[in-house]
């Protein structure tokens, strides 16, 4: 069954609610439609009420079944309540004017709905930059527990092979802890679609076979993940060459012992040029459709969206975030 039908099934009975804050966009919009009209999930609309209805107009979008809120002209109640929360969830960082102002912002409205318990879920980034998605989440939502950081995975999945690569889109300089932690919450993404995680932590070395201080980066990076989920001890080894840890016959020469070795489905580099690179090389190659990226490591679902997105991404990345605000 595809990963999407998949999903879909996981959704369908379970209400979530989804909130795009652009919703003057037509691409949003579409998608949107889509999953309310398919009853896959509820979805509130973020905008100028007047535009997101014009959008609507121009494309024959029925709207009826989709939620529509202005935050500009949000009852005053409810707003004093969202900025109350806000004050207290910053602790002193920021007062009740400075809340007020940001919750003129499309961005952090949706955040805080999200955190409210309104919406299960944020879908960001058709027309926003990633930091504008992102920082919010962080401010208010902030990470998972046994998280201090969150990370950027894809799913690449061709024909009945599915796998996972991280981190492919946000940490730049990667140590052993951020490894780690991308290790366990990678395990975790790959759980939601119904992988059975194993986890490859990538080197130029397998199991010592070259000296160099990346290379201890990421044996401790392995010991590390044991050591913060011992659940999936068993299911993390490194450090791996990617040929060790996908062909079981070089497994078999390169890291006899291990149990992931050859058979692993989850792939965690050593750095963001590697991991990016690696992905789209499987993608533009290996005929791979790269699925993210997915944001690890939040306390609740944001997912931030190319602006280049189309319809169909938008679409399939709000399934993929109601599915993880089931976790």
């Amino acid at each position: 069954m595809n990963i999407f039908e998949q999903l879909k099934s996981k959704i369908s009975d379970q209400h979530k609610t989804i909130v795009f804050p652009e919703g003057e966009d037509s691409r949003i919009q579409g998608a949107a439609v889509r999953l309310a009209d398919e009853g896959l999930v509820n979805v509130i609309l973020l905008g100028n009420e007047v535009a997101i209805d014009q959008t609507a107009a121009e494309h024959h979008f029925d709207l009826s079944q989709v939620k529509v809120i202005d935050p500009l002209t949000y009852p005053e109640s409810k707003l004093e309540a969202l900025n109350a929360a806000l004050v207290q969830r910053r602790k002193g960082k920021t007062d009740s004017a400075t809340a007020a102002k940001w919750l003129k912002n499309v961005n952090y409205f949706g955040t805080m709905l999200v955190y409210m318990g309104i919406a299960d879920g944020m879908v960001s980034g058709a027309t926003h930059p990633t930091g504008d998605t992102v920082r919010p989440a962080l401010q208010i939502i902030k990470t998972a527990p046994g998280s201090s950081r969150i990370s950027g995975a894809f799913i690449m999945q061709k024909g009945d092979e599915r796998y996972v690569f991280a981190d492919a889109a946000i940490n730049i300089d990667i140590d052993a802890q951020t490894m780690a932690e991308i290790a366990v919450q990678s395990a975790k993404t790959a759980q939601v679609f119904d992988i059975d995680p194993k986890v490859a932590m990538l080197s130029f070395s397998t199991k010592g076979s070259a000296q160099h201080p990346t290379v201890d980066k990421v044996a401790q990076a392995t010991q590390l993940a044991k050591d913060l989920a011992p659940d999936l001890a068993d299911k993390i080894d490194g450090e791996l060459q990617f040929d060790a840890a996908f062909v079981e016959n070089v497994a078999k020469s390169k890291a006899p012992d291990s149990q992931v070795a050859g058979q692993a489905n989850v792939f965690v580099f050593p750095s963001l040029e590697a991991g990016n690179i690696g992905y789209k090389i499987a993608q533009r190659l290996g005929g791979f459709e790269a699925i993210g990226p997915i944001l690890q490591g939040l306390a609740k679902p944001v997912s931030d969206l190319s602006r280049g997105a189309n319809e169909e991404d938008i679409y399939k990345v709000a399934i993929i975030t109601a599915t993880q605000a089931l976790v």
